[in-house]
């Protein structure tokens, strides 16, 4: 076969590619000599909608200059979604209409049409502090211990979060969905209640077979748990709802003689995760991770957002480069510099600078809560979801995390590769994705200024040009270049 017979044959062979993965509902079916342009500006006016298309040229101009390099290929991407807390569920199940449900579910989770395709999510163990009462799994009626967990059950959950995680499932298989205690029970416990305290060290081994009975009761129900983590926020205790302190030498203790050999004589794929607390504290991840016991188990560090910066992820995926880095938690709220940055804080710090950072996964918190940023008994008055349900009717106002996830879901597909492109400055942040079924490049650019900045992006010999608004949010795709 000859050079150009073969070119001929391979551009077929893209087109015919697009569109079936077009018809399917997984792809967004781009042009040869262009690039797709959606964009969100700060108030909504925008949302999500798609602009012009801009034609690649040899030549292009604007301030601001992005150069994306396909040759350098860093993490692939598991996706980006946020929690089904108890209160998410609850919402979903019991105020919205089957109708109503089944239309955010598809919104939220698939592909076709103006779908997310959320691809990642995250449940708890037991109650958070969005959960509409306190429990665990493990509540013998007369608050005695016991180690032999005869009174597990999941009970809990079959109401709300069990049938909504499944509905999610069906919509989009490729869901990944972790889970994370914020206690053990509380007869497990040094405060012998929910509230505060550790683990006691005679029951380390309780524990980690009651994580176990976890997954297998969610296994069992058709929701497969990808990854664990061995507490929530390990290093705060709150003090109006469930937590449970859990130190660095105590976890490496707990993974490394006791959950970890469990999980590796079974046939599961579970991981671990360590930490699933904020970026302030990398010594606390570091300290795990440096324990050989403990290491061999662990297979990702889970980060939330809630204290130091992003740029913390990367030296400790530096120090053990073969584990993973998620962003497993940050919340929408009224506070500051939330409630001013908006959409582009959102898009910059969680989505952004944490996938430039390593994260091969992005949640944000709740996925949705009602008008009153709730249900919830104790915690964050102030936490928003993803999408807000109204209680008394069930329509969906769509906040600023919707976009912000949107902006890369919908068009970084699981398994897609973060490339190479220019770290810029002047209020302008990007992170750019290859996906792996047709090359397709996807760029995410957020302006934080309150100035228009125009952008020239590169690659290789195409350029293109472009107007950001003033606070906005833009995704770009266009095709991979013919050889």
């Amino acid at each position: 076969m000859n050079r150009s017979h073969a070119t001929r044959v391979t551009r077929r062979r893209r087109l015919l590619l697009a569109i079936l993965l077009a018809v399917s509902g997984h792809a967004v079916a781009h042009e040869q000599g262009q690039a797709r342009v959606w964009l969100t500006t700060s108030d909504h006016s925008i949302a999500l909608a798609e602009q012009a298309a801009l034609p690649l040229t040899h030549d292009a101009k604007g301030e601001v200059r992005i150069d994306v390099d396909a040759s350098q290929r860093f993490q692939s991407m598991v996706g980006f979604g946020a929690s089904l807390t108890d209160a998410s569920a609850w919402l979903l199940q019991e105020r919205m209409s089957p109708v109503q449900r089944d239309a955010l579910l598809k919104e939220l989770f698939g592909r076709e049409g103006n779908g997310l395709g959320l691809s990642f999510s995250r449940l708890t163990i037991g109650a958070s502090d969005f959960s509409r009462h306190h429990y665990s799994l493990d509540d013998p009626a007369d608050g005695k211990p016991d180690p032999q967990l005869k009174h597990f059950s999941i009970e809990p959950n079959r109401g709300d979060v069990i049938p909504v995680a499944k509905a999610a499932l069906a919509i989009n298989p490729q869901l990944q969905i972790m889970a994370s205690p914020w206690s053990a029970p509380g007869w497990m416990k040094s405060s012998n209640s929910l509230i505060q305290g550790t683990l006691k060290p005679e029951y380390y081994d309780a524990f980690a077979r009651y994580l176990i009975k976890y997954v297998d009761a969610y296994a069992a129900e058709g929701i497969p748990i990808f990854a664990l983590t061995v507490q929530n926020e390990p290093d705060y205790e709150p003090k109006d709802y469930p937590g449970m302190r859990l130190n660095a030498p105590a976890r490496a203790r707990f993974i490394g003689d006791h959950l970890g050999p469990m999980l590796a004589q079974r046939d599961t794929r579970t991981q671990i995760f360590d930490w699933d607390h904020n970026w302030d504290k990398p010594q606390e991840p570091l300290g795990v991770l440096g324990d050989a016991k403990a290491n061999r188990y662990v297979s990702a560090v889970a980060w939330h957002c809630y204290g130091g910066d992003v740029s913390a992820q990367t030296p400790v995926h530096e120090a053990y480069p073969d584990k993973d880095a998620y962003m497993t938690e940050c919340s929408g709220g009224t506070w500051e510099p939330v409630a001013s940055g908006g959409l582009t804080l959102q898009a910059r710090q969680e989505v952004i600078q944490s996938v430039r950072h390593w994260a091969r996964g992005v949640l944000f918190w709740n996925l949705a809560l009602d008008e009153n940023r709730g249900p919830q008994k104790g915690g964050c008055d102030t936490c928003r979801g993803v999408v807000t349900i109204d209680s008394r009717t069930g329509e969906v106002s769509r906040n600023d995390e919707y976009y912000a996830l949107g902006h890369a879901s919908r068009f970084v597909r699981p398994g897609a590769r973060r490339i190479a492109s220019t770290e810029t400055k002047q209020d302008v942040d990007n992170v750019a994705f290859r996906n792996e079924d047709d090359g397709s490049r996807v760029l995410v650019v957020t302006n934080s200024a309150r100035q228009p900045r125009s952008i020239q992006v590169r690659e290789g010999k195409h350029a293109f040009s472009y107007t950001l608004p003033a606070r906005s949010l833009a995704t770009f795709v266009w095709a991979e270049a013919a050889p």
